[in-house]
């Protein structure tokens, strides 16, 4: 039986690729400090297969896997401080916190009894610098050349806490594969993302009302939580995928914010006027990945259409998450 562990393994993507790495036989260890990520359902289904141990650490803190094992076969490094908010308040912990908790994961794939494949996840903000700067190819590709953007934005702490963790993966004498995930979403993703603020929003708007949407103008491809687990699953276990840098996404039914709620709305089944507002200060105009190289080496391809997946996420809010106050209150 294989074994792997997995920072943020509470998390969104960390709690599924923890269900994805079960039907492969693994035995896991789950990292998290329940600062984000959920104690519910999910990870107590998880836990009850006798296969999954649930470490609650905080990898800011020295020594934090110091009990960890020596033979894991694979480590995924999902955990960091992420979201807009996250990073606008606090830009310097983001840069200090993130890469510390880098350097701690780097660490314990370094002290295995045999290298392990470290698989760490970056993001597509890599690539704004260039957007900034020089003109950006759309659909990205991985090979695109990166630029630094303005170090005075504190959006840009994330950007490069990410970078320097992909610089550090190539210089850590491991075995790597480095992912940068591209708008992924589905349930359990919580509610400060584009999908489940709109879905949100338009679940709690009287039929016949309206439905504020920013950056209307701006495009996106959304790329389903099973779809994209699929492709890291089968990266880590690629030998092909050593040593290579994948972006994780959908190139395909890109659309704009306003397309994507129109669709939404439908989802809902409600008549909703959308109301355009502002653009989301520094949120790019377009982002859609190149995955031919991902396609290649995993031989997968992202199946979920996007109507598809709306509905299986709002159905899951619906269920857990958008409940009458009266209901939440009596819990």
């Amino acid at each position: 039986m294989k074994k792997a562990l997995i920072t943020g393994g509470a998390g969104f993507v960390g709690a599924y690729l923890a269900k994805r790495l079960l039907a492969e036989d693994y035995r896991l260890d789950l990292v998290d400090d329940f600062s984000r990520g959920t104690k519910d359902a999910m990870l107590d289904a998880l836990e009850e297969t006798g296969r999954v141990r649930l470490l609650e650490r905080d990898l800011r803190e020295g020594g934090a896997l110091a009990d960890a094992d020596t033979d894991y076969d694979a480590i995924f490094h999902l955990a960091s401080i992420v979201g807009v908010a996250s990073v606008l308040e606090r830009a310097y912990e983001v840069l200090r916190d993130n890469i510390a908790m880098t350097d701690q994961a780097l660490a314990l794939a370094r002290s295995q009894s045999r290298p392990p494949r470290f698989v760490f996840a970056s993001t597509s903000e890599v690539y704004s610098g260039t957007l900034e700067n020089f003109e950006l190819p759309i659909p990205t590709p991985e090979s695109t050349p990166l630029a630094v953007a303005d170090l005075s934005h504190a959006r840009t702490s994330y950007m490069l806490s990410k970078i320097y963790g992909e610089a550090m993966c190539h210089q850590a004498g491991v075995p790597f594969t480095i992912i940068r995930p591209h708008n992924l979403y589905g349930p359990r993703m919580g509610t400060s993302h584009v999908i489940p603020e709109l879905l949100q929003r338009g679940h709690f708007a009287p039929d016949g009302g309206s439905l504020n949407v920013f950056s209307v103008d701006h495009r996106r491809t959304f790329c389903y939580i099973d779809d994209a687990v699929e492709i890291v699953v089968r990266a880590a276990e690629s030998p092909q995928c050593a040593g290579r840098t994948l972006n994780v996404g959908r190139d395909q039914e890109e659309v704009s914010i306003a397309e994507l709620a129109a669709l939404i709305v439908k989802v809902l089944r409600k008549d909703l006027r959308i109301v355009p507002m502002p653009p989301t200060p520094g949120s790019p105009a377009r982002r859609c990945p190149d995955i031919t190289t991902t396609t290649a080496l995993t031989g997968y391809r992202p199946e979920t259409a996007l109507r598809a997946g709306l509905e299986a996420t709002y159905d899951a809010y619906r269920r857990d998450v958008f409940k009458p106050a009266a209901e939440v209150g009596s819990r």
